[in-house]
Protein backbone atom coordinates (compact mmCIF):
# COMPACT_ATOMS: atom_id res chain seq x y z
CA UNK A 1 0.00 0.00 0.00
CA UNK A 2 2.86 2.39 0.83
CA UNK A 3 5.50 2.50 -1.87
CA UNK A 4 8.08 5.28 -1.85
CA UNK A 5 9.68 5.83 -5.27
CA UNK A 6 11.88 8.54 -6.74
CA UNK A 7 9.15 9.11 -9.32
CA UNK A 8 6.77 10.08 -6.51
CA UNK A 9 9.20 12.68 -5.18
CA UNK A 10 9.85 14.10 -8.64
CA UNK A 11 6.11 14.35 -9.36
CA UNK A 12 5.41 16.09 -6.05
CA UNK A 13 8.40 18.46 -6.43
CA UNK A 14 7.30 19.41 -9.93
CA UNK A 15 3.70 20.07 -8.89
CA UNK A 16 4.71 22.19 -5.89
CA UNK A 17 7.09 24.28 -7.99
CA UNK A 18 4.41 24.92 -10.61
CA UNK A 19 1.84 25.67 -7.89
CA UNK A 20 4.08 28.30 -6.30
CA UNK A 21 4.80 29.82 -9.70
CA UNK A 22 1.09 29.98 -10.53
CA UNK A 23 0.22 31.64 -7.21
CA UNK A 24 3.06 34.14 -7.45
CA UNK A 25 2.31 35.59 -10.88
CA UNK A 26 -0.65 34.91 -10.60
CA UNK A 27 -0.98 32.69 -13.65
CA UNK A 28 -4.54 31.39 -13.69
CA UNK A 29 -3.83 29.47 -16.88
CA UNK A 30 -1.08 27.47 -15.23
CA UNK A 31 -3.13 27.10 -12.03
CA UNK A 32 -5.99 25.60 -14.01
CA UNK A 33 -3.74 22.83 -15.34
CA UNK A 34 -2.76 21.75 -11.84
CA UNK A 35 -6.13 20.65 -10.44
CA UNK A 36 -8.09 17.58 -11.41
CA UNK A 37 -11.73 18.39 -12.30
CA UNK A 38 -12.82 16.23 -9.34
CA UNK A 39 -10.49 17.84 -6.80
CA UNK A 40 -10.72 19.05 -3.20
CA UNK A 41 -8.97 21.79 -1.26
CA UNK A 42 -9.16 21.82 2.52
CA UNK A 43 -7.73 24.95 4.10
CA UNK A 44 -7.19 24.96 7.84
CA UNK A 45 -6.50 28.60 8.76
CA UNK A 46 -3.46 28.92 6.47
CA UNK A 47 -4.94 31.10 3.71
CA UNK A 48 -8.58 31.70 4.66
CA UNK A 49 -8.30 32.03 8.47
CA UNK A 50 -11.11 29.47 8.42
CA UNK A 51 -11.54 25.70 8.44
CA UNK A 52 -13.19 25.04 5.11
CA UNK A 53 -13.39 22.61 2.20
CA UNK A 54 -13.96 23.39 -1.46
CA UNK A 55 -15.02 20.72 -3.96
CA UNK A 56 -14.19 20.82 -7.66
CA UNK A 57 -11.56 22.64 -9.69
CA UNK A 58 -13.87 25.52 -10.60
CA UNK A 59 -14.62 26.38 -6.95
CA UNK A 60 -10.94 26.09 -6.02
CA UNK A 61 -9.77 28.28 -8.92
CA UNK A 62 -12.27 30.96 -7.98
CA UNK A 63 -11.38 31.09 -4.28
CA UNK A 64 -7.63 30.42 -4.26
CA UNK A 65 -6.11 33.44 -6.14
CA UNK A 66 -7.54 36.23 -3.94
CA UNK A 67 -6.64 34.36 -0.75
CA UNK A 68 -3.13 33.72 -2.06
CA UNK A 69 -2.76 37.40 -2.97
CA UNK A 70 -3.64 38.38 0.61
CA UNK A 71 -1.55 35.77 2.44
CA UNK A 72 1.40 35.44 -0.05
CA UNK A 73 2.12 31.72 0.38
CA UNK A 74 5.63 30.74 -0.73
CA UNK A 75 8.47 28.33 -0.11
CA UNK A 76 6.52 25.21 -1.06
CA UNK A 77 8.80 22.19 -0.67
CA UNK A 78 8.63 18.57 0.36
CA UNK A 79 9.06 18.40 4.15
CA UNK A 80 12.40 16.62 4.71
CA UNK A 81 11.56 15.52 8.26
CA UNK A 82 8.20 13.96 7.40
CA UNK A 83 7.14 10.78 5.58
CA UNK A 84 8.66 10.70 2.11
CA UNK A 85 6.47 11.05 -1.00
CA UNK A 86 4.85 7.71 -1.66
CA UNK A 87 2.14 5.83 -3.49
CA UNK A 88 -0.96 5.21 -1.37
CA UNK A 89 -4.58 4.23 -1.64
CA UNK A 90 -7.00 6.69 -0.04
CA UNK A 91 -10.78 6.30 -0.20
CA UNK A 92 -10.34 3.52 -2.77
CA UNK A 93 -8.21 5.65 -5.13
CA UNK A 94 -4.51 5.18 -5.91
CA UNK A 95 -2.55 8.41 -5.61
CA UNK A 96 0.89 9.91 -5.02
CA UNK A 97 0.90 11.50 -1.57
CA UNK A 98 3.45 14.03 -0.34
CA UNK A 99 3.75 16.10 2.82
CA UNK A 100 5.08 19.59 2.19
CA UNK A 101 5.85 22.78 4.06
CA UNK A 102 5.33 26.43 3.17
CA UNK A 103 4.95 29.85 4.76
CA UNK A 104 2.70 32.89 4.47
CA UNK A 105 2.89 36.49 5.58
CA UNK A 106 1.93 35.55 9.13
CA UNK A 107 2.84 31.92 9.66
CA UNK A 108 4.41 28.65 8.66
CA UNK A 109 2.33 25.76 7.48
CA UNK A 110 2.21 22.12 6.49
CA UNK A 111 0.20 20.44 3.81
CA UNK A 112 -0.49 17.28 1.88
CA UNK A 113 -0.86 16.98 -1.87
CA UNK A 114 -2.30 13.89 -3.54
CA UNK A 115 -1.81 13.54 -7.27
CA UNK A 116 -3.78 11.38 -9.68
CA UNK A 117 -3.72 11.24 -13.46
CA UNK A 118 -6.31 13.09 -15.54
CA UNK A 119 -7.46 10.71 -18.29
CA UNK A 120 -8.95 13.64 -20.22
CA UNK A 121 -5.63 15.48 -20.30
CA UNK A 122 -3.12 12.90 -21.46
CA UNK A 123 -2.93 11.29 -18.02
CA UNK A 124 -1.17 14.36 -16.64
CA UNK A 125 -0.72 14.20 -12.87
CA UNK A 126 -2.96 16.74 -11.16
CA UNK A 127 -4.02 17.57 -7.63
CA UNK A 128 -6.82 15.37 -6.38
CA UNK A 129 -6.71 16.62 -2.78
CA UNK A 130 -4.80 19.56 -1.34
CA UNK A 131 -4.45 20.44 2.35
CA UNK A 132 -2.97 23.72 3.55
CA UNK A 133 -2.75 23.89 7.35
CA UNK A 134 -1.35 26.68 9.52
CA UNK A 135 1.24 25.22 11.86
CA UNK A 136 2.56 28.25 13.74
CA UNK A 137 2.46 32.04 13.81
CA UNK A 138 5.65 33.93 13.02
CA UNK A 139 6.96 35.60 16.14
CA UNK A 140 4.67 33.55 18.38
CA UNK A 141 6.12 30.08 18.08
CA UNK A 142 5.36 27.48 20.74
CA UNK A 143 7.81 27.40 23.65
CA UNK A 144 9.22 23.99 22.79
CA UNK A 145 12.70 22.58 22.22
CA UNK A 146 15.14 25.39 21.57
CA UNK A 147 12.34 27.86 22.41
CA UNK A 148 11.71 26.33 25.84
CA UNK A 149 11.71 28.69 28.86
CA UNK A 150 15.19 28.98 30.37
CA UNK A 151 14.02 29.27 33.98
CA UNK A 152 16.24 32.25 34.78
CA UNK A 153 13.46 33.87 36.80
CA UNK A 154 13.28 31.09 39.35
CA UNK A 155 15.27 32.71 42.18
CA UNK A 156 18.73 32.01 40.81
CA UNK A 157 19.96 34.74 43.14
CA UNK A 158 18.22 32.91 46.04
CA UNK A 159 15.89 35.86 46.57
CA UNK A 160 12.36 36.49 45.43
CA UNK A 161 9.76 33.90 44.42
CA UNK A 162 10.84 30.44 43.31
CA UNK A 163 9.08 28.23 40.76
CA UNK A 164 6.44 27.00 43.20
CA UNK A 165 5.69 30.54 44.38
CA UNK A 166 5.16 31.65 40.80
CA UNK A 167 2.94 28.65 40.03
CA UNK A 168 0.71 29.35 43.03
CA UNK A 169 0.39 33.01 42.08
CA UNK A 170 -0.41 32.12 38.48
CA UNK A 171 -3.11 29.62 39.42
CA UNK A 172 -4.64 31.74 42.18
CA UNK A 173 -5.75 34.71 40.05
CA UNK A 174 -5.87 36.94 43.10
CA UNK A 175 -4.90 40.08 41.18
CA UNK A 176 -5.74 39.32 37.56
CA UNK A 177 -8.18 37.51 35.27
CA UNK A 178 -7.34 34.81 32.74
CA UNK A 179 -7.39 35.66 29.06
CA UNK A 180 -9.16 32.37 28.39
CA UNK A 181 -11.57 30.51 30.67
CA UNK A 182 -12.00 26.82 29.80
CA UNK A 183 -15.11 25.12 31.16
CA UNK A 184 -14.54 21.40 31.64
CA UNK A 185 -11.39 19.53 32.63
CA UNK A 186 -11.59 16.42 30.46
CA UNK A 187 -9.47 15.71 27.40
CA UNK A 188 -11.00 18.69 25.58
CA UNK A 189 -10.18 21.18 28.29
CA UNK A 190 -6.70 19.83 28.97
CA UNK A 191 -5.79 19.80 25.28
CA UNK A 192 -6.78 23.40 24.57
CA UNK A 193 -5.25 24.67 27.83
CA UNK A 194 -1.95 22.93 27.05
CA UNK A 195 -1.88 24.42 23.53
CA UNK A 196 -2.60 27.91 24.83
CA UNK A 197 0.05 27.52 27.54
CA UNK A 198 2.68 26.95 24.86
CA UNK A 199 1.52 30.10 23.08
CA UNK A 200 1.82 32.11 26.30
CA UNK A 201 -1.92 32.77 26.58
CA UNK A 202 -3.08 32.93 30.21
CA UNK A 203 -5.67 30.17 30.64
CA UNK A 204 -7.70 28.81 33.54
CA UNK A 205 -9.62 25.52 33.52
CA UNK A 206 -12.60 25.15 35.85
CA UNK A 207 -14.35 21.86 36.57
CA UNK A 208 -17.07 20.98 39.05
CA UNK A 209 -15.54 17.62 40.03
CA UNK A 210 -13.61 17.28 43.27
CA UNK A 211 -10.44 15.90 41.69
CA UNK A 212 -8.75 16.24 38.31
CA UNK A 213 -9.70 13.20 36.24
CA UNK A 214 -12.95 12.50 38.09
CA UNK A 215 -14.90 12.88 34.85
CA UNK A 216 -13.34 9.50 33.95
CA UNK A 217 -12.63 8.15 37.43
CA UNK A 218 -16.30 8.27 38.46
CA UNK A 219 -17.62 6.37 35.47
CA UNK A 220 -18.78 2.78 35.79
CA UNK A 221 -16.36 0.36 37.35
CA UNK A 222 -15.35 -1.74 34.33
CA UNK A 223 -14.84 1.05 31.80
CA UNK A 224 -11.80 1.12 29.52
CA UNK A 225 -11.23 3.14 26.37
CA UNK A 226 -12.64 1.48 23.27
CA UNK A 227 -9.92 2.66 20.90
CA UNK A 228 -6.24 1.91 21.15
CA UNK A 229 -3.52 3.75 23.00
CA UNK A 230 -1.50 4.85 19.96
CA UNK A 231 -4.39 7.04 18.80
CA UNK A 232 -5.14 8.75 22.09
CA UNK A 233 -2.09 10.75 23.16
CA UNK A 234 -2.61 14.23 24.60
CA UNK A 235 -0.58 17.12 23.09
CA UNK A 236 3.16 17.24 23.90
CA UNK A 237 3.14 14.36 26.38
CA UNK A 238 2.54 10.90 24.85
CA UNK A 239 1.56 7.95 26.99
CA UNK A 240 4.48 5.74 28.09
CA UNK A 241 5.31 2.94 25.63
CA UNK A 242 4.52 0.22 28.19
CA UNK A 243 0.90 1.32 28.62
CA UNK A 244 -1.88 -1.19 27.81
CA UNK A 245 -3.52 -1.12 24.40
CA UNK A 246 -6.88 -0.24 25.97
CA UNK A 247 -6.47 2.26 28.80
CA UNK A 248 -8.55 1.68 31.99
CA UNK A 249 -10.57 4.69 33.12
CA UNK A 250 -8.73 5.13 36.44
CA UNK A 251 -5.34 4.96 34.77
CA UNK A 252 -6.41 7.67 32.33
CA UNK A 253 -7.86 9.77 35.17
CA UNK A 254 -4.58 9.60 37.07
CA UNK A 255 -2.71 10.57 33.89
CA UNK A 256 -4.91 13.65 33.56
CA UNK A 257 -3.88 14.66 37.07
CA UNK A 258 -0.21 14.16 36.29
CA UNK A 259 -0.60 15.97 32.97
CA UNK A 260 -1.99 19.10 34.61
CA UNK A 261 0.96 19.16 36.99
CA UNK A 262 3.62 18.44 34.37
CA UNK A 263 2.22 20.90 31.82
CA UNK A 264 1.75 23.58 34.53
CA UNK A 265 -1.92 24.12 33.71
CA UNK A 266 -4.04 26.35 35.94
CA UNK A 267 -6.97 24.22 37.12
CA UNK A 268 -9.69 24.95 39.70
CA UNK A 269 -11.59 21.88 40.91
CA UNK A 270 -15.01 21.96 42.58
CA UNK A 271 -15.81 25.11 40.64
CA UNK A 272 -19.15 25.55 38.92
CA UNK A 273 -19.55 27.87 35.94
CA UNK A 274 -22.90 29.55 36.55
CA UNK A 275 -23.15 31.66 33.41
CA UNK A 276 -21.93 34.76 31.67
CA UNK A 277 -22.68 37.71 29.40
CA UNK A 278 -20.57 39.34 26.71
CA UNK A 279 -19.71 43.04 26.41
CA UNK A 280 -19.36 43.80 22.70
CA UNK A 281 -17.67 47.14 23.37
CA UNK A 282 -15.06 45.80 25.77
CA UNK A 283 -14.67 42.47 23.99
CA UNK A 284 -14.86 40.65 27.31
CA UNK A 285 -17.13 38.31 29.21
CA UNK A 286 -18.47 38.80 32.70
CA UNK A 287 -18.82 35.33 34.17
CA UNK A 288 -19.74 33.96 37.58
CA UNK A 289 -17.98 31.02 39.19
CA UNK A 290 -19.11 29.24 42.34
CA UNK A 291 -15.94 28.03 44.02
CA UNK A 292 -15.20 25.04 46.25
CA UNK A 293 -15.87 27.00 49.43
CA UNK A 294 -19.25 28.20 48.14
CA UNK A 295 -18.02 31.72 47.48
CA UNK A 296 -18.77 33.32 44.13
CA UNK A 297 -16.09 34.87 41.95
CA UNK A 298 -16.66 37.20 39.03
CA UNK A 299 -14.14 37.14 36.17
CA UNK A 300 -13.71 38.98 32.87
CA UNK A 301 -11.97 36.69 30.35
CA UNK A 302 -11.82 37.66 26.70
CA UNK A 303 -12.55 34.10 25.61
CA UNK A 304 -14.68 31.27 27.00
CA UNK A 305 -14.08 27.75 25.69
CA UNK A 306 -16.87 25.26 26.34
CA UNK A 307 -15.04 21.95 26.72
CA UNK A 308 -17.84 19.93 28.24
CA UNK A 309 -17.82 17.43 25.37
CA UNK A 310 -20.58 16.20 23.11
CA UNK A 311 -22.25 14.78 26.20
CA UNK A 312 -23.63 17.67 28.23
CA UNK A 313 -26.99 17.63 30.01
CA UNK A 314 -28.37 14.08 30.48
CA UNK A 315 -31.40 13.32 28.32
CA UNK A 316 -34.18 11.77 30.40
CA UNK A 317 -37.15 10.80 28.21
CA UNK A 318 -40.72 10.92 29.45
CA UNK A 319 -41.52 7.22 29.81
CA UNK A 320 -45.12 6.27 30.69
CA UNK A 321 -45.53 5.26 34.33
CA UNK A 322 -41.84 5.53 35.24
CA UNK A 323 -42.66 7.92 38.10
CA UNK A 324 -44.75 5.11 39.61
CA UNK A 325 -41.87 2.62 39.61
CA UNK A 326 -41.01 1.66 43.18
CA UNK A 327 -37.37 0.82 42.54
CA UNK A 328 -34.30 2.94 41.77
CA UNK A 329 -34.14 5.00 38.56
CA UNK A 330 -30.87 6.55 37.40
CA UNK A 331 -29.33 7.98 34.23
CA UNK A 332 -26.28 6.15 32.91
CA UNK A 333 -24.12 9.14 33.94
CA UNK A 334 -24.95 8.28 37.59
CA UNK A 335 -24.19 4.55 37.29
CA UNK A 336 -21.14 3.33 39.19
CA UNK A 337 -20.83 -0.36 40.04
CA UNK A 338 -22.94 -3.44 39.41
CA UNK A 339 -21.81 -5.06 42.69
CA UNK A 340 -24.44 -2.98 44.44
CA UNK A 341 -27.13 -4.89 42.51
CA UNK A 342 -25.98 -8.46 42.92
CA UNK A 343 -28.99 -10.80 42.95
CA UNK A 344 -31.32 -7.98 41.89
CA UNK A 345 -33.32 -7.42 38.69
CA UNK A 346 -32.32 -4.58 36.37
CA UNK A 347 -33.71 -2.95 33.24
CA UNK A 348 -31.33 -0.96 31.04
CA UNK A 349 -32.97 1.29 28.44
CA UNK A 350 -30.71 2.14 25.51
CA UNK A 351 -28.33 0.12 23.34
CA UNK A 352 -25.35 2.40 22.73
CA UNK A 353 -21.95 1.75 24.28
CA UNK A 354 -23.07 2.83 27.75
CA UNK A 355 -26.24 0.73 27.70
CA UNK A 356 -24.42 -2.40 26.62
CA UNK A 357 -21.50 -1.92 29.01
CA UNK A 358 -23.78 -1.25 31.97
CA UNK A 359 -25.93 -4.27 31.12
CA UNK A 360 -22.80 -6.44 30.93
CA UNK A 361 -21.43 -5.03 34.19
CA UNK A 362 -24.71 -5.73 35.98
CA UNK A 363 -24.86 -9.25 34.56
CA UNK A 364 -21.25 -9.92 35.60
CA UNK A 365 -22.14 -8.77 39.10
CA UNK A 366 -24.94 -11.31 39.37
CA UNK A 367 -27.95 -9.19 38.43
CA UNK A 368 -30.72 -10.41 36.13
CA UNK A 369 -30.72 -7.93 33.25
CA UNK A 370 -33.19 -6.97 30.53
CA UNK A 371 -31.94 -4.59 27.82
CA UNK A 372 -34.49 -2.43 26.03
CA UNK A 373 -33.64 -1.29 22.51
CA UNK A 374 -35.14 2.11 21.55
CA UNK A 375 -33.81 2.35 17.98
CA UNK A 376 -31.59 0.47 15.57
CA UNK A 377 -27.96 0.31 16.66
CA UNK A 378 -24.66 -0.15 14.86
CA UNK A 379 -22.62 -3.00 16.34
CA UNK A 380 -18.97 -3.81 15.57
CA UNK A 381 -16.49 -6.09 17.30
CA UNK A 382 -13.95 -4.08 19.23
CA UNK A 383 -11.23 -6.00 17.39
CA UNK A 384 -10.49 -5.84 14.61
CA UNK A 385 -13.57 -4.10 13.20
CA UNK A 386 -13.82 -1.03 15.42
CA UNK A 387 -10.10 -0.32 15.05
CA UNK A 388 -10.02 -0.39 11.23
CA UNK A 389 -10.69 3.35 11.01
CA UNK A 390 -7.46 3.94 12.94
CA UNK A 391 -5.29 1.74 10.71
CA UNK A 392 -3.03 4.65 9.60
CA UNK A 393 -1.96 5.16 13.22
CA UNK A 394 -0.40 1.71 13.30
CA UNK A 395 2.63 2.98 11.35
CA UNK A 396 4.43 6.26 10.89
CA UNK A 397 4.58 9.16 13.31
CA UNK A 398 1.71 10.66 15.28
CA UNK A 399 2.40 14.06 13.69
CA UNK A 400 2.15 12.65 10.16
CA UNK A 401 -0.96 10.63 10.92
CA UNK A 402 -2.73 13.61 12.47
CA UNK A 403 -1.96 15.62 9.32
CA UNK A 404 -3.30 12.81 7.12
CA UNK A 405 -6.49 12.76 9.21
CA UNK A 406 -6.92 16.52 8.80
CA UNK A 407 -6.29 16.29 5.06
CA UNK A 408 -9.28 14.14 4.14
CA UNK A 409 -12.25 16.18 2.85
CA UNK A 410 -15.67 15.13 4.10
CA UNK A 411 -16.86 13.46 0.90
CA UNK A 412 -13.77 11.26 0.66
CA UNK A 413 -13.76 10.56 4.39
CA UNK A 414 -17.33 9.30 4.10
CA UNK A 415 -16.34 7.09 1.17
CA UNK A 416 -13.36 5.75 3.08
CA UNK A 417 -15.48 4.96 6.13
CA UNK A 418 -18.12 3.27 3.97
CA UNK A 419 -15.42 0.97 2.55
CA UNK A 420 -14.23 0.24 6.07
CA UNK A 421 -17.80 -0.44 7.23
CA UNK A 422 -18.15 -3.07 4.49
CA UNK A 423 -15.00 -4.80 5.76
CA UNK A 424 -16.40 -4.67 9.29
CA UNK A 425 -19.68 -6.27 8.21
CA UNK A 426 -17.81 -9.11 6.55
CA UNK A 427 -15.60 -9.68 9.60
CA UNK A 428 -18.59 -9.55 11.96
CA UNK A 429 -20.97 -11.59 9.80
CA UNK A 430 -21.53 -14.32 12.39
CA UNK A 431 -22.04 -11.83 15.23
CA UNK A 432 -24.51 -9.71 13.26
CA UNK A 433 -26.43 -12.78 12.12
CA UNK A 434 -26.74 -13.92 15.73
CA UNK A 435 -28.06 -10.53 16.86
CA UNK A 436 -30.64 -10.42 14.09
CA UNK A 437 -31.70 -13.91 15.10
CA UNK A 438 -32.78 -12.70 18.55
CA UNK A 439 -34.56 -9.64 17.19
CA UNK A 440 -31.84 -7.02 17.65
CA UNK A 441 -32.32 -4.16 15.16
CA UNK A 442 -29.12 -3.25 13.33
CA UNK A 443 -28.01 -0.39 11.15
CA UNK A 444 -24.68 0.68 9.68
CA UNK A 445 -24.92 4.43 9.82
CA UNK A 446 -26.11 6.98 7.30
CA UNK A 447 -25.22 5.71 3.81
CA UNK A 448 -23.47 2.79 5.55
CA UNK A 449 -20.61 5.04 6.68
CA UNK A 450 -20.03 3.18 9.94
CA UNK A 451 -19.67 4.02 13.59
CA UNK A 452 -17.37 7.04 13.45
CA UNK A 453 -19.74 9.06 11.31
CA UNK A 454 -22.52 8.14 13.70
CA UNK A 455 -20.42 9.71 16.42
CA UNK A 456 -19.64 12.80 14.32
CA UNK A 457 -23.29 13.38 13.44
CA UNK A 458 -25.18 12.03 16.47
CA UNK A 459 -22.64 11.57 19.23
CA UNK A 460 -23.66 7.93 19.67
CA UNK A 461 -25.91 5.16 18.38
CA UNK A 462 -23.30 2.39 18.20
CA UNK A 463 -21.70 -0.33 20.32
CA UNK A 464 -18.20 -1.83 20.28
CA UNK A 465 -18.80 -5.42 21.27
CA UNK A 466 -16.66 -6.51 24.20
CA UNK A 467 -18.96 -9.40 25.06
CA UNK A 468 -22.43 -8.03 25.69
CA UNK A 469 -23.67 -8.93 22.21
CA UNK A 470 -22.66 -12.52 22.84
CA UNK A 471 -24.62 -12.52 26.10
CA UNK A 472 -27.67 -11.17 24.28
CA UNK A 473 -27.39 -13.83 21.56
CA UNK A 474 -27.14 -16.59 24.19
CA UNK A 475 -30.09 -15.15 26.11
CA UNK A 476 -28.06 -14.46 29.24
CA UNK A 477 -29.15 -10.83 28.91
CA UNK A 478 -32.77 -10.54 27.81
CA UNK A 479 -33.64 -8.24 24.91
CA UNK A 480 -36.88 -6.29 24.53
CA UNK A 481 -37.98 -3.62 22.09
CA UNK A 482 -38.93 -0.32 23.68
CA UNK A 483 -41.77 -0.01 21.17
CA UNK A 484 -43.40 -3.03 22.84
CA UNK A 485 -43.41 -1.37 26.28
CA UNK A 486 -46.82 -0.36 27.56
CA UNK A 487 -46.09 1.40 30.83
CA UNK A 488 -44.09 1.12 34.01
CA UNK A 489 -45.80 0.09 37.23
CA UNK A 490 -44.49 -0.08 40.77
CA UNK A 491 -43.22 -3.60 40.07
CA UNK A 492 -41.47 -2.99 36.74
CA UNK A 493 -42.15 -2.77 33.02
CA UNK A 494 -45.55 -3.88 31.79
CA UNK A 495 -45.41 -4.85 28.12
CA UNK A 496 -48.22 -4.31 25.62
CA UNK A 497 -48.82 -8.08 25.50
CA UNK A 498 -49.49 -8.10 29.26
CA UNK A 499 -46.13 -9.48 30.43
CA UNK A 500 -44.58 -7.72 33.42
CA UNK A 501 -40.78 -7.59 33.69
CA UNK A 502 -40.07 -7.16 37.37
CA UNK A 503 -37.20 -4.86 38.30
CA UNK A 504 -35.39 -3.28 41.23
CA UNK A 505 -33.35 -0.89 39.07
CA UNK A 506 -33.91 1.05 35.85
CA UNK A 507 -30.90 2.62 34.15
CA UNK A 508 -31.61 5.18 31.45
CA UNK A 509 -28.75 4.90 28.95
CA UNK A 510 -30.60 7.44 26.86
CA UNK A 511 -27.79 9.80 25.94
CA UNK A 512 -27.49 13.53 26.35
CA UNK A 513 -29.19 16.68 25.15
CA UNK A 514 -27.64 18.74 22.39
CA UNK A 515 -25.03 21.31 23.37
CA UNK A 516 -27.32 24.11 22.24
CA UNK A 517 -29.40 23.53 25.37
CA UNK A 518 -26.33 23.94 27.57
CA UNK A 519 -25.46 27.19 25.75
CA UNK A 520 -28.98 28.50 26.39
CA UNK A 521 -28.74 27.55 30.07
CA UNK A 522 -25.35 29.24 30.58
CA UNK A 523 -25.51 32.25 28.27
CA UNK A 524 -29.15 32.81 27.33
CA UNK A 525 -31.32 32.39 24.27
CA UNK A 526 -29.76 35.26 22.29
CA UNK A 527 -26.30 33.66 22.43
CA UNK A 528 -27.76 30.27 21.57
CA UNK A 529 -29.36 31.73 18.43
CA UNK A 530 -26.16 33.55 17.50
CA UNK A 531 -24.16 30.33 17.70
CA UNK A 532 -26.67 28.02 16.02
CA UNK A 533 -26.25 24.28 15.63
CA UNK A 534 -23.26 22.64 17.29
CA UNK A 535 -21.72 19.34 16.12
CA UNK A 536 -22.65 17.43 12.98
CA UNK A 537 -21.83 18.58 9.44
CA UNK A 538 -23.28 21.62 7.70
CA UNK A 539 -23.09 22.88 4.14
CA UNK A 540 -19.46 23.90 4.68
CA UNK A 541 -18.58 20.20 5.12
CA UNK A 542 -17.02 20.86 8.52
CA UNK A 543 -18.15 20.11 12.07
CA UNK A 544 -20.44 22.97 12.94
CA UNK A 545 -19.01 25.51 15.40
CA UNK A 546 -16.19 23.19 16.45
CA UNK A 547 -12.56 24.32 16.82
CA UNK A 548 -13.24 27.63 15.03
CA UNK A 549 -14.90 31.04 15.43
CA UNK A 550 -18.63 31.00 16.09
CA UNK A 551 -21.39 33.54 15.61
CA UNK A 552 -20.76 34.68 19.19
CA UNK A 553 -17.42 36.50 19.54
CA UNK A 554 -15.28 35.07 22.30
CA UNK A 555 -17.19 31.78 22.58
CA UNK A 556 -15.52 28.59 21.37
CA UNK A 557 -16.31 24.88 21.42
CA UNK A 558 -14.09 21.83 21.56
CA UNK A 559 -15.28 18.23 21.92
CA UNK A 560 -14.57 14.70 20.78
CA UNK A 561 -12.29 11.81 21.60
CA UNK A 562 -8.69 12.28 22.65
CA UNK A 563 -7.39 12.27 19.06
CA UNK A 564 -9.98 14.81 17.89
CA UNK A 565 -9.18 17.09 20.81
CA UNK A 566 -5.43 16.79 20.23
CA UNK A 567 -5.87 17.91 16.62
CA UNK A 568 -8.69 20.42 17.06
CA UNK A 569 -7.03 22.15 20.02
CA UNK A 570 -4.09 23.12 17.83
CA UNK A 571 -6.33 24.98 15.39
CA UNK A 572 -8.46 26.57 18.10
CA UNK A 573 -5.42 27.82 20.04
CA UNK A 574 -3.86 29.41 16.95
CA UNK A 575 -7.04 31.39 16.29
CA UNK A 576 -7.24 32.66 19.86
CA UNK A 577 -3.56 33.67 19.76
CA UNK A 578 -4.07 35.40 16.40
CA UNK A 579 -6.98 37.39 17.82
CA UNK A 580 -4.98 38.38 20.89
CA UNK A 581 -2.12 39.59 18.70
CA UNK A 582 -4.39 41.56 16.37
CA UNK A 583 -3.98 39.26 13.38
CA UNK A 584 -7.68 38.37 13.40
CA UNK A 585 -10.72 40.49 14.35
CA UNK A 586 -12.60 39.45 17.50
CA UNK A 587 -15.88 39.10 15.62
CA UNK A 588 -16.85 36.07 13.56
Amino acid sequence: MLDRTDDSAVAADTWLAQFEEALGKPDEGLLKTLFHPDSYWRDVLALSWNIQTLNGADAILEALPPLAHRMAPAGFAIAPDRAAPRKVMRAGTNAIEAIFRFETRVGRGNGIIRLISDADDGNRLKAWTLLTELGELKGFEEQLGVNRPRGNAYSRDFRGPNWLDLRKASAGYSDHDPTVLVIGGGQSGLSIAARLKQLNVDTLIVDREKRIGDNWRKRYHALTLHNQVQVNHLPYMPFPPNWPTYIPKDKLANWFEAYVDAMELNFWTETEFEGGSYDETEGRWTVTLRCADGAKRSMHPRHVVLATGVSGIPSVPDIPGLKDFAGKVMHSSQYDDGENWKGKRAIVIGTGNSGHDIAQDLHSSGAKVTLFQRSSTLVVSIEPSAQLVYAPYNEGTLEDNDLITVSMPLKLARKSHALTAEKSKALDKELLHGLEGVGFKLDFGEDNTGWQFKYLTRGGGYYFNVGCSDLIIKGDIALKQFADLGTFTAAGAKMKDGETIAADLVVLATGYKRQEELVRKLFGEAVEKRVGTIWGFGEEQELRNMYRRTGQPGLWFIAGGLAQCRIGSKHLALQIKAIEEGLLPRGA
